[in-house]
C-alpha cells in the first residue's frame, strides 16, 4: 500500500501530465526510485530529494510531509506562484506588477 507521500507525488505528477521518466529527469532521480517512492509503504527520501520533488511538482515540502492526503489547496498554489515569480527576470516581474496595479485600480 502506498504511503501518503507516494500518493501525493503520484497525484500531482499525473495532474501535471508528467511521466515517471520526466519527473526523474527534473529531480535527478531514477525512474525506479520514483516508482519506489510512489508505491512503497514507508519511503524515506532525503531532504535533498524532497526539495527537488517539491520544486518539480510546484508544491511545498510541508505539503509533501504533512500527514493528510488533502489536496494542495490555494495556499500551496499561491506559494508555487510566488516561487515562479521569484525566478522571473526583472522585466517580467515589472509586467506582473503592472497587471496587479491595474487590478487594484479596478476596485
Amino acid at each position: 500500500m502506498p504511503s501518503m507521500l507516494g500518493e501525493k507525488i503520484r497525484t500531482r505528477r499525473i495532474a501535471m501530465n508528467l511521466s515517471l521518466e520526466e519527473l526523474a529527469k527534473r529531480t535527478d532521480s531514477s525512474k525506479g526510485y520514483l516508482w519506489e517512492l510512489e508505491n512503497r509503504d514507508k519511503p524515506n527520501p532525503s531532504a535533498d530529494k524532497l526539495t527537488k520533488l517539491a520544486t518539480a511538482l510546484d508544491l511545498t515540502m510541508e505539503f509533501l510531509l504533512e500527514g493528510s492526503t488533502v489536496d494542495a489547496g490555494q495556499a500551496v498554489l499561491d506559494q508555487a506562484f510566488f516561487r515562479r515569480y521569484q525566478n522571473l527576470d526583472q522585466r517580467h516581474k515589472e509586467k506582473v506588477q503592472k497587471f496587479m496595479d491595474i487590478w487594484d485600480d479596478e476596485d
